[in-house]
């Protein structure tokens, strides 16, 4: 069968391949509430992906491999958002329907996306161990619309799965999603490096890969993270480590921030999340989880995207916070 060319990246959801520079990603996005008056253009944030052109055919007979695991899977088999491709199944508990396959024709297989075990990737939330309760409420605010992604500058097809999903998703199958995902154990999956300058990176399914061009680039005042295996990437392995590049001091940074009291802050992130960022009760837990997901909570917090019912305390974390203390937050919080 002929599709559209559309790499399979491009058929993940959240939280959530193609080349773009990083530097020309997309536009900038729009506040519905607070400002980033240091952060006038956060596309690097959310990198989009590109149009295809032509045509692809899905291959549905070759098999693929991932190394360490016996199991092999077709490209039409990594495509397809009814499916959770389970390439290490003695790493989890059984799967229930709803993340094995999911229910067409609108609730697609939540191990898809978040993977089998709840690792989840750069493009979409990490669920593994987090408690069910907040699980349920997450799900029941991107139904309502209290919580949304905080970039307004068009479609990013990871959070717009998502939130297709929380519409016509039955309240039974959210209960058994976050309550399989709740009793998995995260193993992290992201090393936070801290530089000036970085290689050229390109976009690639939503993140970034190293851009086969070479050459460099200075990172700035931004979190670029990136897949050292593309390929490994896009069959979606859940063993692979992702790399997430962070300016310089980052991590002390985000330890002051997260451990102390901040002149104009609530209170330090670990009076709520814990000691290290563990989490406490149905506070969910940070350390470990990816530094971009992290990041574009703390941005959606701040800009008012995220309003639920237990938003406000975050919001007030969040309101003095300008940019380069989200990143730190993030990079010390990935770092644990």
């Amino acid at each position: 069968m002929k599709h559209r060319a559309i790499s399979w990246g491009s058929r993940v959801c959240i939280g959530a391949l193609c080349c773009a520079a990083v530097a020309g990603a997309a536009a900038a996005p729009t506040s519905r509430g607070g400002d980033l008056p240091d952060a006038a253009n956060l596309s690097w944030l959310f990198p989009l992906n590109p149009p295809s052109e032509g045509e692809h055919v899905i291959d549905a007979k070759t098999p693929l491999r991932l190394p360490g695991s016996s199991r092999a899977f077709t490209e039409a088999q990594l495509t397809d958002r009814f499916f959770a491709p389970d390439w290490y199944p003695e790493s989890h508990t059984p799967m229930p329907d709803i993340v094995r396959r999911g229910r067409a024709p609108g609730v697609y297989a939540c191990g898809y996306c978040h993977l089998p075990a709840g690792e989840g990737r750069p493009e979409n939330a990490a669920l593994a161990g987090l408690p069910a309760a907040y699980i349920v409420q997450q799900v029941a605010d991107m139904k309502s619309g209290a919580r949304r992604s905080a970039w307004h500058g068009g479609p990013f097809l990871p959070v717009d799965l998502m939130r297709d999903l929380a519409a016509n998703a039955e309240a039974a199958d959210v209960a058994a999603a976050a309550d399989y995902f709740a009793a998995q154990t995260l193993r992290p999956r992201v090393t936070v490096r801290e530089r000036e300058r970085i290689p050229r990176l390109r976009v690639m399914g939503w993140l970034y890969v190293i851009d086969s061009r070479g050459g460099q680039e200075a990172l700035g005042e931004r979190l670029l993270e990136w897949a050292p295996d593309g390929e490994r990437h896009e069959r979606r392995d859940p063993l692979m480590r992702y790399v997430a590049f962070v300016p310089p001091g980052s991590v002390r940074r985000g330890r002051e921030i997260a451990t102390t009291e901040q002149r104009g802050a609530a209170q330090p992130c670990i009076g709520c999340h814990g000691e290290h960022l563990r989490g406490i009760g149905l506070i969910p837990a940070l350390a470990g989880r990816s530094p971009t997901y992290l990041l574009r909570q703390l941005v959606a917090f701040k800009t008012g995207d995220r309003a639920g019912p237990a938003a406000a305390s975050m919001q007030a974390v969040a309101a003095p916070l300008g940019i380069a203390d989200m990143i730190a937050v993030a990079a010390y919080a990935a770092a644990q």
